[in-house]
């Protein structure tokens, strides 16, 4: 399949780029980042959605079968799978993008998503040292966290929700409206995971110290109302029949059974609970690396795990520290999606693009707890002269001009 094959697809391909430059931009003065900051994001990117278009066309990938399908003719709207179909033929359909156009949009998607990440980080670490800054960026500018997010298919949509969600729980209870965003986006893709998201945010208004009571009441009913709804239906999009425990067990045993082919296939079934969530987050490790791609992501892999055992310490050090974000969602929602994910992926493949849905909250919540805040300096003044001294005894001031009687 050809990235463009007419004069429009070129044309359009770059104002899609152009466009995006424009957006990035004004997103980047809505997060507080400067344009330069916010077009090297962009910039860097894009430049893995090149590569990433480059690595389907060579090995195949989702993101070829996603076009030809949306392609092909009309599709009703559903979410999941078919929500990217959908999407995508608005987008042929509508501005008559080519493979490379529809690839460049997603990958604004991915680079909103990336942007809302970089400047949640640097609000928690604009007070620490500038090494734990430095850190933040290094983790921002990894090459798996903008990797998967870069082409077509649903990694980049899922990414920019959790980027919305990440920003919104800095102020949970004044962006409410942008939570609820995050949810709708991910619910075009993900069900299960914008089940997840409402479960962690009710938790959070509901259980919230600093909310009045009226409004803990109020949002907590529509949290649990929206809750009600759309739990049981990212439950049966999962391929789960019913909310039971029976049910529930059921289907996890039959997903660490699915995806057993492929180099990135690991035997699950029989390894602990602690041991599977430490082999979907922090596996493939160097050793194990069989690629180049592997090796890159191995190398990713061991910064996060030096996060996860450096930030765990310094909370067990610190437990009564105060944090500007909202952690009861944030904990909620990683937890959850981590327990539920690492209990029924058996292909590090697969895991290493869907843990981007939750990682950046863990990297956030470990981040946050690193290092202390740096205080404020005030000037002093220099010490008083002897003469001064009088002067401030007797309240003379040397330029007060001295009345007649």
């Amino acid at each position: 399949m050809a990235l463009v094959s007419s004069a429009w697809h070129v044309i359009s391909a770059i104002l899609v780029f152009f466009a995006g430059m424009l957006l990035i931009t004004w997103a980047g003065r809505q997060f507080g980042t400067g344009s330069r900051r916010s077009l090297a994001l962009y910039a860097w990117h894009t430049l893995f959605c090149l590569v990433y278009c480059w690595y389907v066309l060579t090995y195949g990938g989702d993101a070829i079968g996603y076009y030809r399908t949306a392609s092909g003719g009309a599709r009703d709207f559903h979410v999941g799978t078919y929500g990217v179909v959908y999407l995508t033929r608005l987008l042929i359909e509508g501005l008559g993008v080519s493979l490379l156009g529809a690839f460049l949009v997603y990958n604004l998607f991915g680079s909103l998503g990336l942007l809302a990440f970089d400047a949640s980080l640097r609000v928690v670490t604009r007070d620490k040292s500038r090494t734990l800054r430095r850190l933040a960026t290094l983790i921002v500018f990894l090459p798996s966290v903008s990797f998967w997010s870069a082409g077509i298919g649903k990694d980049a949509l899922s990414f920019l929700a959790t980027g919305l969600a990440l920003w919104a729980a800095l102020d949970l209870q004044r962006r409410i409206p942008l939570i609820a965003i995050a949810i709708a986006i991910m619910l075009l893709v993900r069900p299960h995971m914008a089940g997840m998201l409402i479960m962690g945010v009710s938790l959070a208004l509901l259980l919230h110290p600093g909310t009045s009571l009226a409004r803990r009441v109020l949002l907590g009913s529509v949290a649990l109302a929206v809750a009600a709804a759309l739990v049981p239906f990212g439950l049966e999009y999962a391929g789960v029949s019913s909310p039971d425990t029976e049910a529930l067990m059921s289907y996890v045993e039959g997903r660490q059974g699915q995806n057993m082919q492929g180099g990135g296939a690991v035997d699950i079934s029989s390894m602990s609970l602690p041991m599977q969530l430490f082999t979907y987050l922090f596996r493939p490790l160097p050793f194990e690396a069989h690629s180049i791609f592997a090796l890159a992501a191995a190398v990713d892999n061991m910064i996060l795990l030096y996060l996860f055992v450096m930030g765990g310490r310094a909370m067990l050090r610190h437990p009564g520290r105060r944090y500007q974000e909202n952690r009861l969602f944030l904990w909620s929602y990683a937890l959850i999606a981590w327990l539920m994910l690492g209990m029924t992926t058996a292909n590090l493949g697969i895991a290493l693009r869907q843990k981007w849905m939750f990682t950046p909250i863990l990297i956030l919540l470990l981040l946050s707890a690193l290092g202390t805040v740096r205080q404020q300096v005030r000037p002093t003044s220099p010490p008083l002269t002897p003469v001064m001294q009088i002067y401030q005894r007797y309240g003379i001031h040397p330029g007060q001009q001295r009345r007649e009687p």
